[in-house]
């Protein structure tokens, strides 16, 4: 009895850690998300550039995984139009709407996952 005890504390203790773990990750994501940095393009060739905007559901739908991919890959420059002097990639880059996804000459816009995964790798 004793054993199974201290197992199902352990088990408890470890979810518990997990939780939190979890929940800080998703927060500080939910941080990166909302940052308005300036991003120069010229210092980030052949990236995948991911236009969104922090007010936009669409987006908030999908800046997780692109996210988390990122952490990975390194290969994605997260760009949040929110941030005027950013404005101007929308005229550079003839973007009409956002989430954007561009890579070379591969555009999409949209959340399907599919399509992402085509731009973005694995």
């Amino acid at each position: 009895m004793t054993l199974i005890k201290r197992v199902g504390k352990a088990l408890a203790v470890i979810v518990v850690i997990l939780a939190v773990l979890g929940f800080a990750g998703h927060s500080y994501v939910n941080h990166v998300e909302k940052e308005k940095t300036v991003v120069t393009l010229a210092k980030h060739p052949k990236k995948v550039l991911f236009f969104y905007r922090d007010d936009c559901p669409d987006c908030q739908a999908i800046f997780h995984r692109i996210y988390w991919h990122n952490v990975i890959s390194h290969n994605i420059i997260l760009i949040n139009m929110n941030q005027p002097k950013n404005r101007h990639y929308i005229q550079k880059y003839q973007l009409t709407a956002v989430p954007t996804l561009i890579s070379g000459n591969q555009r999409y816009v949209g959340t399907k996952q599919s399509q992402i995964k085509r731009i973005v790798g694995d």
